[in-house]
Order: C-alpha cells, then sequence, then structure tokens
C-alpha cells in the first residue's frame, strides 16, 4: 500500500490562493515610498515571494465557518510586512551575510540600513493597521511586535548560551516564533468568526513551537548543497537550540569539553561543528528534540477539535503534518 503523499505548501495555499495573490498586490502597494534609497531596498527585499505562511494561516482561519471577509487580506499584508521586518533585523544582529542563497540586506547594504529598514517596515505595518481602525487587530499586532523584541533582547543577553535552559529556549520560542503565528490565526478570526479566536490563537501558538523546533532541527539534519553535511549554522553562530540543550547533560565529560572548545572559538571549523552534531545524534537530541515537536503538533491538532468540519480545518489540520515534516 503507497503511502499517501505528504502536503506541500503550493496545496495548503490552493484554496486561498487568489486572496493570496491580491495579498501580494497590496504588500507591494504598502512598501512603496517617496524615497530612492527605501524603494531600493523593498524593492530587492520582496523581488522574490517568500512562501507567504503567516498570511496563509491568517486567510485560512479567516475562511473556517464560511465566513470570509475582504479585510483579512489586508491584514495578512500587514502579518508579512512584521514578519520580513522580524527577518532583517535578525539578520543584522546575527551579521548573517545570506538567506535564502542571497545577501542579506546588512551585507549588501550595511548595518545601519538594515536596522532602518526593519523600523521602516514594521512602522508602514502600524501604519496600515491603524488605518483600519480596529483597535482589536492594533492590539494583537502590537503585543506580537513587542514579544518578538522581548525575544531578541533575551537571546541577546544570555551570558552563557550553554546554560541555556528548556524553559529558556521554550520562551524563546513562544516570542521569536509562535507569537506572530498566534496572532496571524487570531486575526483570521477576528475578521471572520469570532468565536473562534481562542481557538485559532491557540492553534497558531502550538504550530510556531512546532515549526521553530522543527527549524532548528533542520540545521542538524539537512545537508548543504556544497558540502552534502549537515549546515550547522547555528552551531557555527554560538546558538543554542532544543536537540543541544536535550544533548548536553548526556554527554562524557570529554565530549562536553570539546562542545565548549567550539563554544570558544570564534570560528569554529567545519569538522568541529560536524563532531558535535555527531555526539548530540549520538545521544539522542535530535529525536527528543523531534519527540517534543510532534507533542505541540498534536496540541495544536486538538485546538481545532471544537471548530465546524469545513474544507479551512482540514487545511489546517494538513499544515501541522507539512510542518513537522519539511525539509526546508
Amino acid at each position: 500500500m503507497l503511502e499517501a503523499a505528504l502536503p506541500t505548501l503550493s496545496v495548503l495555499q490552493a484554496p486561498v490562493r487568489d486572496r493570496l495573490v491580491a495579498m501580494d498586490a497590496e504588500l507591494h502597494g504598502m512598501i512603496t515610498a517617496d524615497f530612492g534609497a527605501i524603494n531600493e531596498v523593498s524593492e530587492y527585499l520582496f523581488a522574490r515571494r517568500g512562501k507567504y505562511l503567516r498570511p496563509t494561516l491568517l486567510l485560512l482561519s479567516n475562511e473556517v465557518g464560511g465566513n470570509p471577509q475582504s479585510e483579512a487580506v489586508r491584514l495578512a499584508s500587514i502579518v508579512e510586512l512584521m514578519h520580513v521586518a522580524t527577518l532583517v533585523h535578525d539578520d543584522a544582529v546575527d551579521h548573517s551575510p545570506q538567506r535564502r542563497g542571497m545577501p542579506t540586506v546588512n551585507s549588501r547594504w550595511s548595518h545601519q540600513v538594515a536596522v532602518i529598514m526593519g523600523d521602516y517596515l514594521y512602522s508602514r505595518a502600524l501604519v496600515e493597521v491603524t488605518r483600519m481602525g480596529d483597535i482589536e487587530a492594533i492590539d494583537l499586532l502590537a503585543n506580537a511586535s513587542n514579544r518578538m523584541s522581548i525575544g531578541e533582547m533575551r537571546q541577546l543577553a544570555a551570558h552563557d548560551a550553554l546554560e541555556t535552559t528548556v524553559d529558556d529556549y521554550f520562551s524563546l520560542c513562544d516570542c521569536k516564533t509562535a507569537s506572530l503565528m498566534s496572532a496571524a490565526c487570531e486575526l483570521g478570526a477576528l475578521v471572520g468568526r469570532a468565536e473562534y479566536r481562542e481557538s485559532l490563537g491557540g492553534y497558531g501558538h502550538d504550530l510556531g513551537m512546532a515549526f521553530q523546533i522543527v527549524d532548528d532541527l533542520l540545521d542538524y539534519t539537512v545537508s548543504s548543497a556544497v558540502t552534502g553535511k549537515p549546515n550547522g549554522l547555528d552551531l557555527k553562530e554560538h546558538k543554542v537550540t532544543l536537540p543541544l540543550i536535550l544533548a548536553l547533560p548526556r554527554l562524557e565529560a570529554s565530549d562536553r569539553h570539546a562542545v565548549n572548545e567550539l563554544f570558544a572559538d570564534a570560528t569554529p571549523s567545519d569538522e568541529q561543528v560536524a563532531s558535535v552534531i555527531d555526539m548530540v545524534r549520538g545521544v539522542g537530541g535530535l529525536d527528543d528534540a523531534r519527540e517534543v515537536a510532534r507533542s505541540y503538533a498534536a496540541s495544536a491538532l486538538e485546538r481545532l477539535q471544537p471548530l465546524p468540519d469545513d474544507p479551512a480545518v482540514e487545511i489546517l489540520r494538513l499544515t501541522v503534518e507539512f510542518v513537522l515534516e519539511r525539509q526546508k
């Protein structure tokens, strides 16, 4: 018996494809400025269409219960603006040279331009949601933005990355990733069937937690096209994520020393990174982190139980599987 094919992002987006096209056009209209330098960076950032996962979640949530509203398209554009703003700021903070195979804003222009550009995108999102005149939508997005900023500061303020606890990690995921996904789903319900806000907001939160854990796992498991080995970029940048947090207490003293050496080295070698990845895998760090992701995924599915049995809810269920099994 053949296994069912895993859902693709294209399949998940099919029910709202026309609305995503409208959202894309609206998004590009929002970022146009009267200043050439801003337009130049904006055009570069949005020249390649993003995955639009958060807008997709918002639009699907808006269709739950069969009451889709036109305001959801504008809110989806605003959520994507905020998401891209966080990416620009993250890249500047991390001094990342590339994202999705392209030079980052801080790499192509400067860190100053990246900070200002991120601020510009955030402010555009604020202007656009204020124009809608919905104080509850403003409150949701303002709170999500505040939590994302707290998450960034929480990460920067850590004095010893290797002392990061599981609770620290969950707090970071909650702020940096789950907050905006939760807000996106709740916003869709807010302008659709408001009685589903709590369920959909909870779904978005748990999906976001699973998404971030899987994202961190991919750094340990997905091979670089150049080396054929796991990227290990987080380890190179001295970022401690769930697989390593779970593995550290189980490591032998010599292996723990090797991890300490990697984190003490400003430019750890590929061999050091590969060795630590093998250690983490060997003591079950990857397997246990994946189980945590599955637990959040199961919780996300439970959040959908009170919702009506309609096509949008079925796609939201499939989205959980997509998040768990994605390879990029």
